[in-house]
């Protein structure tokens, strides 16, 4: 008695899509209105503070201040992850971080950092080049006491980017810590903790439109607090 073989078997079943969406046909038609030079303020941190505020009150953002930070080791070797914008002026773009961790080492091998705003429900986003550096140990203690207890004790409890035995273990090193700073506490700045200050050397404002051609406009340092505006092609 005749029976299947393997290879008629495997032909029989049809393949699975490996992508159930029409990737191709995904788009979204963006807005009319743009971003013209006439509109765009005098410094790059001015025009940023516009649009964040926007993003923050009428965007329906869920974090507006989220924003992906892009690091380069020595060799090159790019990598990614969301942080936390928590202050922004003239002199550059806040995030706070382990010091041990990889973008934080990254960072030490290699200053210059990207950071980008993806502000997809208003069909904006903000890119920001430039070089980072850290912040004094006043600034990051000022600033570490205005975090929640327990995110202070979390700062303690996370070795961030090292390879644990499980979640666990970083529980356990959490109750360890609650036990010994109880609520009302106060918990000491981790010496390994601190921020880093990205100084921009570039700031892309980028508007969708349709027909994608979108309006990009771009703010390049020139020294002495001066800055050229210049639009790029989208």
């Amino acid at each position: 008695m005749g029976g299947v073989t393997d290879r008629e078997a495997d032909s029989a079943v049809p393949a699975a899509d490996p992508v159930p969406f029409d990737l191709a046909s995904m788009r979204k038609q963006y807005r009319a209105e743009g971003l013209s030079e006439t509109e765009l303020a005098t410094t790059p941190v001015e025009q940023f503070a516009r649009w964040f505020k926007q993003a923050a009150t009428d965007g329906g953002l869920f974090e507006p201040n989220a924003m992906v930070v892009s690091t380069a080791d020595a060799e090159g070797r790019p990598s990614s992850r969301t942080v936390l914008l928590k202050h922004f002026d003239e002199q550059g773009f806040v995030f706070y971080t382990n010091y041990d961790s990889r973008k934080a080492r990254e960072l030490d091998a290699n200053p210059y950092v990207s950071l980008l705003f993806p502000w997809h429900p208003v069909a904006r986003q903000v890119v920001v080049t430039g070089v980072a550096r850290r912040t004094g140990r006043d600034e990051t203690a000022a600033y570490f006491r205005t975090r929640p207890h327990g995110s202070q004790l979390g700062a303690w409890a996370s070795a961030q980017s090292a390879v644990v035995a499980g979640r666990r273990a970083l529980d356990a090193a959490y109750a360890e810590l609650a036990a010994r700073y109880p609520e009302g506490e106060q918990v000491p700045v981790p010496p390994h903790w601190g921020g880093f200050r990205v100084v921009p050397e570039a700031v892309e404002f980028w508007q969708g439109r349709e027909n994608r051609l979108h309006d990009r406009l771009r703010y390049v340092a020139e020294g002495g607090g001066s800055w050229r505006v210049e639009r790029l092609s989208p």
